[in-house]
C-alpha cells in the first residue's frame, strides 16, 4: 500500500483521505497484534524475573540473616518481637495464628474440595424415628466453590504477609548494624496516622474492593468452567462440577437441525451481539449529536426562557425510568393510547404492532426503541454540552465570522472538536453503557417479539433483545443457565474491552492532549 507524506495527504480529497485512514487502519492491525503479543511477552519476562529477584532475595536473606531472621521463616513477627518492635511482631504472629486455625477448622476442607465442587450429593435415606425415606443434603457445591475461592485469597494473602515479615527483618537487621535505632511501637502508631495515613485509609476500602467486587468476579469466571444451573445448583437437587471448556464449545459452536437450518447460541450469540452493537452506536451518536444540537439551540441568542426549556427537557430525567419506560410501553401497546388517536383520525384501520412486529426482523420495534431513548438522553447531552459551549472562547466565533467562516464551518472546524476533546471519554463510557442498557429495553419490550428461529435453542431470546437482557433470560428461565450465562458474560467483557481499547487510543483528547492546553 502507498504511503503519502504529509504534503501528499493534505493535497487528497475528503474521501480519499477518508479511505486512506481506513486502508491504514486495517493494513496496521497485523502489525497491532505482533506489538500485542510482544507487549505480553514482555509482561510475562517481567513477571518471571521479579519472581526469580524475589526468590534470590528470599533465600539471601535466610542465608546471610541472623537466628531471629531465621526463626521468623517459620514463626511470623518473632524476628520484630525478639528486636523490641513487639506491636508489629504481635501483627504478624496474629495473622499466621489466624490462618493456621482458620485452615484447620474449615479453609482445608474447602481447599480439598475445590477440585471436585463436592462428592456426596443429597440422597434419600430411610428415617427410623418418622419410619419414613427423607431427603438428606450433604455437601453444597456453592458454599465449597465459593470459600474454596476465598481460600486462596487467604492463602496469597498470607504469602505476601509473609513476604513483608521478612523485608521487615531484612530491614531492621541493616538498620541495626548501621547502628541505627528501630522505630518503637509508638513509632508505628505515629507513622500510620501521619506519614503512612494514606494507607490506612485505604486499607478498608481496598479490602472491600477486594471482597465484594475482586472476589465476586473470579466467583463468575470460575462458574464458565462448570455446569451450574437449576437443575445442577450443588444442593438441594444435584452437585455441580467442572466441566472445562464445555460451555464455551456450547455457545461458540455452529451446530446444524435435521433440516439444515442453524440453531444454535453461536448462532443467537453473533445476532444478538450485532443488534447489541447498531443499539450501542445510534443510542450514543444519535443523543450526541442531537443532545448538542438542542443545546445549541436554547443557548442561541435571541432565544426566550431558556430556564424553561432546559427545566422541560430536565422533567424526563426527575422521573424514574421504571415509570416513564413503563409508560411508554403501555402507550404504544395494541390497545395503547396512540393505537387509539391513529385510529380516532382515522389514520389507521387496524391497531400497529409496534412490539410484537416480527417484520423484517423485528426493525419496527428496533426502530421504536432507539427513537424512545433519544427522548431519554437528549437532557443528559443537553445539560453537559450546555456547560462546555458556555467556555468556548467566543473570539473564535468572532475571529471565523471576520475570515468568512458560514454557521456550519464554525459548527465543523470550532464547535464539534471542541466538544469531541472535552466529551471524547464520555462518548466511550456511554456507547459501552448503552450495550448493557438493561432498563430501556427491558422496561419497554422486555425483548419482544420473540425470535422463533433462535427461541428453541437459546432460552426464547428477542429480536430487541440486547446481550444483557438474553443474559438476564438465560438466568431466569425454566433452566437457570447460569453457566452458560457466566460464559456470555466473560464473552461481553471481552467485546466492550476489545472496542474501548481501540476507541480509546482514537479519542482527540489522547492522541493531541496538548491541542487545548
Amino acid at each position: 500500500m502507498k504511503r503519502y507524506s504529509d504534503l501528499e495527504y493534505l493535497r487528497l480529497k475528503k474521501i480519499q483521505r477518508f479511505f486512506y485512514k481506513i486502508a491504514l487502519f486495517f493494513v496496521s492491525i497485523p502489525n497491532a497484534i505482533k506489538n500485542a503479543v510482544f507487549a505480553v511477552g514482555r509482561f510475562f519476562k517481567k513477571i518471571g524475573l521479579g519472581i526469580a529477584h524475589e526468590i534470590s532475595d528470599i533465600v539471601n536473606t535466610f542465608v546471610y540473616g541472623d537466628w531471629k531472621t531465621k526463626i521468623s521463616f517459620f514463626i511470623m513477627g518473632f524476628g520484630s518481637i525478639a528486636r523490641g518492635q513487639v506491636l508489629r511482631g504481635i501483627l504478624f504472629l496474629l495473622f499466621e495464628i489466624a490462618f493456621i486455625v482458620y485452615m484447620i477448622f474449615g479453609g482445608g476442607y474447602w481447599l480439598s474440595m475445590l477440585p471436585s465442587l463436592g462428592k456426596l450429593g443429597p440422597a434419600e435415606v430411610y428415617n427410623e424415628e418418622f419410619d419414613a425415606y427423607i431427603y438428606q443434603y450433604n455437601d453444597n457445591s456453592f458454599k465449597i466453590l465459593l470459600y474454596g475461592v476465598l481460600t486462596i485469597f487467604f492463602i496469597v494473602a498470607l504469602i505476601y504477609t509473609w513476604r513483608v515479615n521478612i523485608k521487615q527483618n531484612k530491614i531492621a537487621e541493616s538498620i541495626i548494624k548501621s547502628g541505627k535505632k528501630l522505630k518503637s511501637g509508638k513509632d508505628d502508631l505515629r507513622s500510620l496516622v501521619d506519614d503512612n495515613f494514606h494507607k490506612t485509609l485505604l486499607a478498608l476500602p481496598m479490602t472491600g474492593i477486594v471482597v465484594f467486587t475482586v472476589l465476586p468476579i473470579i466467583f463468575m469466571i470460575l462458574v464458565a468452567f462448570t455446569n451450574y444451573s437449576g437443575t445442577n445448583n450443588g444442593y438441594t437437587n444435584n452437585l455441580f462440577h467442572w466441566v472445562g471448556l464445555d460451555n464455551f464449545n456450547t455457545i461458540l459452536n455452529w451446530s446444524t437441525n435435521s433440516s439444515g437450518s442453524v440453531q444454535s447460541y453461536a448462532a443467537t450469540f453473533g445476532e444478538v451481539l450485532t443488534w447489541t452493537l447498531i443499539w450501542a452506536f445510534f443510542a450514543t451518536f444519535t443523543n450526541y449529536f442531537l443532545g448538542i444540537f438542542v443545546a445549541m439551540m436554547i443557548n442561541k441568542k435571541g432565544i426566550r426562557m431558556k430556564k424553561v426549556w432546559r427545566t422541560i427537557l430536565v422533567l424526563t430525567i426527575a422521573i424514574p425510568q421504571f415509570i416513564s419506560l413503563l409508560y411508554v410501553s403501555k402507550m404504544f401497546a395494541l390497545n395503547g393510547i396512540v393505537n387509539g388517536i391513529l385510529k380516532d383520525l382515522g389514520w389507521i384501520k387496524d391497531a400497529i404492532d409496534f412490539w410484537g412486529s416480527t417484520a423484517n426482523n423485528g426493525l419496527l420495534p428496533r426502530v421504536m426503541v432507539i427513537v424512545i431513548n433519544i427522548w431519554i438522553g437528549i437532557p443528559y447531552l443537553m445539560l453537559i454540552a450546555t456547560g462546555i459551549l458556555m467556555n468556548i472562547p467566543q473570539d473564535l466565533y468572532e475571529s471565523s465570522k471576520i475570515d468568512g467562516a458560514s454557521p456550519w464551518k464554525q459548527y465543523t472546524k470550532i464547535t464539534l472538536p471542541y466538544m469531541l476533546f472535552i466529551t471524547g471519554p464520555y462518548l466511550l463510557t456511554s456507547f459501552t453503557s448503552n450495550m448493557n442498557n438493561f432498563n430501556v429495553i427491558y422496561l419497554l419490550t422486555g425483548g419482544a417479539p420473540t425470535n422463533s428461529a433462535a427461541s428453541a435453542a437459546s432460552g426464547s431470546d428477542g429480536y430487541t433483545d440486547l446481550l444483557i437482557t438474553w443474559l438476564f433470560k438465560i438466568t431466569t428461565g425454566a433452566n437457570s443457565e447460569y453457566n452458560l450465562a457466566s460464559v456470555i458474560g466473560i464473552l461481553v467483557f471481552a467485546v466492550v474491552a476489545v472496542i474501548s481499547l481501540i476507541v480509546y487510543g482514537l479519542l482527540p483528547s489522547v492522541k493531541n492532549e496538548e491541542d487545548f492546553q
